[in-house]
């Protein structure tokens, strides 16, 4: 982040380099807190009611106040969205329990800590969604609430480390020989034509991205299911793709170093992301209307 960045912390805006968090905060100390990351589009904030509505159950889940109505959360990221250079941003946002003395047990006065920041949003360059991207699998050992977008991510952190060490762009989860997740994104596969993904649960983070391919999917009259998928069907899939508020919907064309499908980006794929960067043009569109008016 540049040394002239703006952020949010606390109810003030202020330069990066000024925000300052006391050591003994909970999200420092225990990784107590919750987190959200919104993709803006020529400075159009996409599905930021979703965002916040995820934001809320989140909060709800672990116990944390909620410091901020909807409304006066949107006026925070527009506020922040206004007050960066670049025009595609991605806001990251993020709701500690606050600061106390150090008790595993939940303080009873602590006042939440909100910290806001922007940063360049950068998507897959076209160069790769046209070629597709490789992914590594591994056994999923994380908590059993993953549907709590927690700022508690080593076990994610640790998963990603070991697609990053083999240059690869995910890793791609399995509990007891069934998808979950990857490390940082949902998981759909595409077998005889069909989009095949889990259901929601607590072992799945509800992503916003995965709702709109399931909403363009349904549009589009592309089959889709959403049932239990095993280990054996994803590495046999026609089709991969990991989809996340970064990666949009992007084709997994080698997993494990083996070709998935023919080793290219497949057709039900290259008709997905169509009709994905079809809708983010009309969010666009309709944001700008929505400012000029």
């Amino acid at each position: 982040m540049e040394k002239s960045s703006v952020v949010f912390l606390n109810g003030k805006f202020m330069p990066v380099d000024e925000a300052k968090v006391p050591v003994l905060d909970r999200g420092f100390i225990f990784g107590d807190g919750v987190y959200e990351l919104v993709p803006v589009y020529s400075r159009v904030a996409f599905r930021l009611d979703e965002h916040l509505a995820r934001l809320e159950r989140s909060l709800a889940a672990v116990g944390i106040r909620n410091p901020y109505s909807r409304a006066e959360w949107c006026d925070i990221i527009v506020q922040l969205v206004a007050k960066q250079p670049f025009e595609d941003q991605g806001i990251y946002f993020q709701v500690t329990r606050g600061v106390a003395k150090r008790d595993h047990a939940f303080p009873k006065d602590a006042t939440p800590t909100v910290f806001v920041m922007s940063n360049p949003l950068v998507c897959p360059p076209q160069e790769l969604v046209e070629r597709g991207a490789s992914a590594v699998t591994a056994e999923d050992f994380r908590w059993q609430r993953c549907d709590i977008k927690s700022i508690s991510l080593i076990g994610n952190c640790l998963l990603r480390q070991a697609s990053a060490e083999a240059g690869a762009v995910e890793t791609i989860l399995f509990r007891g020989g069934r998808l979950t997740e990857a490390s940082a994104s949902n998981v759909f596969v595409v077998r005889a034509g069909v989009i095949l993904s889990p259901p929601k649960s607590n072992l799945i983070l509800p992503g916003i991205t995965y709702d709109v391919v399931t909403e363009l999917a349904q549009a589009g009259g592309l089959p889709l299911e959403f049932r239990d998928v095993s280990e054996a069907e994803t590495r046999s899939a026609d089709e991969i793709w990991v989809t996340s508020s970064s990666k949009e919907v992007l084709a997994i064309v080698t997993l494990d170093g083996k070709p998935v499908g023919d080793g290219k980006p497949g057709p039900v794929f290259r008709r997905m992301y169509a009709l994905y960067q079809e809708f983010k043009q009309k969010v666009m569109r309709a944001g700008k209307e929505k400012r000029a008016a």
